[in-house]
């Protein structure tokens, strides 16, 4: 393919040098002269391992120039990726300044007579709804009725990290790929052949997202090992083994388990063991921020679903409630989100039913009943059969669980907030 990438710093010289290397014939495009500079001699703009040999091999076998100005550039090009940067501004969100001047100025320089649309594919990071909100408005004033025909928008977030970039395009974890269908794109298609990774082809704001979320859960990680690392430190204990051991567990701890969006975390273990550690934390001045902050967003998450669950409803609806204990297939009411829920819904003033064939009042003991006791003292009078729950008029149900799964329900209305869609 003819492929002209906008931007020659650590994302766009690698892309270029990398692509250049699969046979594609590659113009890199910056307004920096020194950067143009170097990729016409040969070298690489940016300090990268191995990209020098694979600019240099490029330019030898001429699949690589670059220029100030985009010129002529995208006449007879398939493909232009744009990877200008994306600073942060004074307010902490993007400055979206450089991708509106490279659009611009793409839109301007494409032909609407020619014969195929050009996919012009985004890897800065942006703000969801940047590509439907600020991108294509500006190829529509500039190429008006031609532009469903003139250009195909693809949103391909990278996955590069500094001095091992390389390696990281040729083997990435993932391969993101959004359009306005969520359909494949040819283009897109041909520049990954003989990549091997796990390919997502998902909508334009699914993978503008992307980035945002890996970057956060990896601050996350490493906010986390710190202060883990302070703990121990504080305590005398090694961090390298405490490490060693929770790295090992690749089911539970290093794993996509617990990362699926959905109900808040409750049950016997997790609630207490955070304040403990948090507590722990705080006697030995260890400054467990990320930690401090985790019971407050479990809390937030929590009324979050409350108003999702009864978004619309009149007072007084009655409802029903699928779902009590902590899990499915157990009496565990100890800090279940379902019985903060139920409290909330009871609180708000709607009439309540609540379906668990699991939790047996008369045989809740010891914290089990303390905490279902203080929170719902009239559990009992809610609890009603399999046959009620399925033949009562309610207004909504609500699921926290798979149980709702056993039943065969009158109503249409029912909000799962256990699940993401």
């Amino acid at each position: 393919m003819n492929i002209v990438i906008f931007g020659l710093g650590y994302v766009g010289s690698t892309a270029a040098g990398c692509i250049a290397s699969q046979g594609h014939n590659v113009v890199g495009v910056d307004i920096n002269e020194s950067k143009v500079e170097a990729i016409n001699a040969g070298r690489s703009p940016v300090k990268e391992p191995g990209l020098d040999a694979l600019i240099a091999k490029a330019r030898a076998d001429d699949l690589l120039r670059a220029q100030a100005e985009i010129g002529t550039a995208l006449a007879g090009c398939e493909l232009a990726i744009v990877c200008v940067g994306t600073p942060s501004a004074a307010d902490g969100a993007h400055d979206m300044s450089h991708i509106l001047h490279v659009t611009r100025n793409i839109a301007a320089a494409i032909d609407p007579k020619q014969a195929a649309p050009l996919t012009v594919a985004y890897r800065s990071t942006m703000r969801p709804g940047s590509m439907d909100q600020l991108i294509q408005p500006i190829f529509e004033r500039a190429l008006g009725d031609d532009c469903a025909r003139s250009v195909s928008l693809v949103y391909n977030p990278e996955f590069l990290r500094e001095a091992s970039a390389i390696a990281d395009y040729f083997e990435p974890p993932k391969i993101v790929i959004g359009t306005r269908d969520g359909e494949p794109n040819a283009s897109m298609e041909t520049l990954h052949e003989g990549i091997d990774a796990l390919v997502f082809r998902v909508g334009l704001r699914e993978a503008e997202l992307t980035k945002f979320v890996d970057n956060s859960w990896h601050a996350v990680k490493v906010a986390f090992a710190n202060e883990i690392g302070r703990v121990c430190e504080q305590l005398d204990i090694s961090a390298a083994q405490v490490h060693a051991i929770f790295a090992a567990d690749t089911k539970l701890n290093i794993s996509d388990h617990y990362t699926r969006p959905g109900a808040a975390f409750g049950g016997s273990c997790l609630p207490k063991d955070v304040r403990a550690l948090q507590h722990m934390a705080s006697d030995i001045g260890a400054n467990t921020h990320l930690m401090d902050s985790l019971l407050r967003s479990n809390e937030a998450h929590k009324h979050h679903q409350f108003l999702q669950a009864t978004r619309g409803l009149e007072k007084g609806a009655k409802l029903l409630l699928v779902g009590l204990a902590f899990k499915r297939e157990t009496d565990d009411l100890r800090e279940s989100p379902a019985v903060d829920m139920a409290r909330k819904l009871l609180d708000a003033g709607f009439e309540l039913d609540i379906y668990d064939p699991g939790v047996e009042p008369d045989q809740l003991v010891g914290q089990n009943l303390g905490y279902a006791a203080a929170l719902l003292p009239t559990m009992e009078s809610m609890l009603v059969d399999r046959e009620t729950a399925e033949v009562d008029d309610y207004a909504r149900v609500i699921a926290t669980n798979s149980l709702i799964e056993t039943l065969d329900l009158k109503t249409a209305d029912i909000v799962d907030i256990s699940r993401i869609t």
